[in-house]
């Protein structure tokens, strides 16, 4: 299965599949970005080798009132989220075969030990409290 873009007709739609027990994984990029109009296939083709999970396509101008507080610094920025926590986001390398170990990786992780990297690390629960997709998608319906 492709990702789906996140677009104003499917919002409810995007959250009650983010509600599930499925990890998240959502590609946070631009319109007018050479870099992530390139990348597009590849997340795609992430999504095919993760077919467990929900990947879904934010450009983060079309979606300003969901993500518009978000600090992107660079494209393509992951963000990668289990239940309410968010285990990564940063910047990604457009290559498939990096992407796929890294949501393999984060995968693997249990929630306890999700948990434990959130206590021990600032960024990360700066993570928590400002980029949970689920709770920027509930905020903006």
């Amino acid at each position: 299965m492709a990702s789906l873009t996140l677009n104003s007709e499917n919002r409810e739609d995007v959250a009650a599949a983010l509600a599930g027990d499925r990890w998240i994984v959502a590609c946070l990029c631009a319109a007018w970005c050479g870099t992530c109009a390139s990348y597009r296939a590849t997340f795609d083709e992430l999504a095919e080798r993760h077919p467990d999970k929900f990947f879904v396509w934010i450009d983060i101008e079309d979606q300003a009132d969901v993500v518009g507080d978000l600090d992107v610094e660079n494209f393509p920025t992951l963000l990668i989220q289990h239940h309410e926590m968010v285990a990564f986001f940063g910047t990604m390398l457009p290559d498939v075969g990096v992407a796929h170990r890294l949501v393999q990786s984060t995968a693997a992780q249990s929630d306890a030990d999700l948990q434990e990297l959130i206590i021990n690390s600032a960024e990360r629960a700066q993570w928590q409290r400002e980029c949970n997709l689920r709770s920027l998608l509930r905020d903006a319906l």
